[in-house]
């Protein structure tokens, strides 16, 4: 395993915490709310993989919505969407069964960072609260990135947070792992290895990734 990567940078939803079902019950909960539609399979076509800014653009750009065009009306969406995530995971850890046990002992031997189009206090919200946080040299949340993935920003921001532990690591020695088309797009922009798991699309859609598995746990068990 030495070989195949020096640095480990996780994305977030989907690889670490088993919240898409719930990213999708929240989203089309405002979206409703703003009086537009969200049938089914929207999630999937038009916003899995992307930030909130990026899935309330769409929506609001899809039903030739003006707010659009307002940044405050999609920041009042997000602080919405994002109370109500805080409100269902205060009681319950979704992270997926084995992560905390794996990401301990994996960052005993790997810089590890997180790249991920959730917000910042999403992310160590989740992360605190399985005592894991800290095993995250560093994180790139959606507020830290001006484009969203397919675009590969926030994996080369955070392949050069890694490089203050590893000053010569190349993005080709960066390991990924994704679970959206979106994100394995975007990995392989930034010059990345890919492991893409299927737990948000099924392994046809993620051909591009270098390995394909059914979970993290799963992969780094067979190594």
């Amino acid at each position: 395993m030495n070989n195949l990567f020096r640095a480990i940078i996780f994305d977030f939803n989907g690889v670490i915490i088993d919240d898409e079902p719930l990213h999708q019950e929240l989203l089309r909960r405002v979206i409703i709310e703003e009086k537009m539609t969200f049938a089914d399979g929207d999630y999937e076509q038009y916003y899995l993989g992307h930030n909130d800014r990026a899935c309330f653009l769409t929506a609001l750009t899809r039903h030739n919505r003006p707010e659009a065009a307002q940044i405050d009306h999609i920041s009042s969406l997000i602080i919405r969407k994002t109370g109500y995530y805080h409100e269902a995971i205060r009681s319950r850890s979704l992270l997926f069964p084995g992560l905390p046990e794996l990401i301990i002992r994996l960052g005993q031997r790997y810089p590890l960072a997180i790249a991920s189009g959730a917000l910042r206090g999403e992310i160590e919200a989740a992360l605190d609260g399985s005592g894991i946080l800290d095993q995250f040299e560093l994180i790139v949340a959606a507020e830290d990135v001006e484009r969203s993935k397919p675009d590969p920003e926030g994996f080369l921001k955070a392949w050069q947070g890694l490089r203050r532990s590893i000053p010569d690591l190349a993005p080709a020695e960066c390991l990924v792992i994704e679970d959206s088309i979106a994100g394995v797009t975007a990995a392989k922009a930034a010059g990345m290895a890919c492991l893409a798991v299927t737990t948000s699309f099924p392994a046809a859609r993620l051909s591009l990734a270098d390995w394909i598995s059914p979970g993290v746990v799963e992969w780094f068990r067979g190594l």
